[in-house]
């Protein structure tokens, strides 16, 4: 199967970087502690990244793609597969220099039409013999947009990464908002850890067993007195 280059690192750390926008949490997820920090999906600073980054400049630059899905199967099947995907809203694509793998999802085509508030992301009409298609996602920390065509027949074109400026707005002010929070928790978390030091009878643990084991020997002795008041003779 065509893919990526076993050798090449890159083209590896491109597809696990890969972040879909909306993601979900699972069902049947175990509750996650409460003091936790969350990891970002962006880093602070994605514009210089995408342009300092090695495998950003390259993916930058128009490039033959090719599509990847079922390899095995003959190609008129994959013809078909390829343009039901794309009806659905997603499609595997790789670029053909670097072996970069991409899962690409966008807005679905709803009987021959895309949805107008969700904008036109895969355009059948635009080139006789081409789809067009455009794909929102995180990659390595950085929001990102793929453009570009696939033959229908060859299942083969012509696409680049881009770098989205809307998406990197929004995510960034979602990025500030989460590290003020954890802030706000760390410095809740200190104020509680100083009340706790001011007192420093709640520092020695063997109060609080001695506490307790006076407590227990109350408790014998009333009981104690309880068995002697009864069987005490009338």
């Amino acid at each position: 199967m065509w893919g990526p280059r076993p050798c090449d690192p890159a083209a590896a750390a491109a597809l696990a970087g890969m972040l879909p926008f909306e993601t979900t949490i699972g069902l049947y997820e175990q509750p996650k502690p409460r003091f936790m920090f969350k990891m970002p999906r962006v880093v602070p600073d994605q514009k210089s990244k995408f342009d300092s980054d090695e495998l950003f400049r390259r993916l930058s630059r128009e490039s033959e793609v090719r599509y990847t899905g079922f390899r095995d199967r003959p190609l008129e099947e994959r013809q078909v597969r390829f343009q039901n995907g794309c009806r659905e809203g997603h499609t595997e694509i790789a670029f053909v220099a670097t072996g970069t793998n991409l899962q690409l999802v966008f807005n679905p085509v709803i009987n021959g039409y895309a949805v107008p508030d969700l904008g036109r992301e895969c355009d059948f009409d635009k080139e006789i013999g081409k789809v067009h298609l455009r794909a929102h996602f995180i990659m390595n920390g950085v929001c990102v947009r793929w453009k570009g065509w696939i033959d229908l027949d060859r299942l083969d074109g012509v696409g680049c990464l881009e770098f989205d400026e809307d998406k990197a707005q929004n995510e960034d002010l979602i990025l500030r908002d989460q590290i003020e929070r954890y802030n706000q928790r760390l410095r809740d978390f200190e104020d509680k850890q100083r009340v706790f030091r001011s007192h420093p009878q709640l520092d020695r643990p063997e109060n609080d067993i001695e506490a307790l084991a006076q407590q227990e020997g109350y408790m014998r002795a009333a009981r104690r007195n309880r068995h002697q008041q009864w069987h005490a003779p009338r």
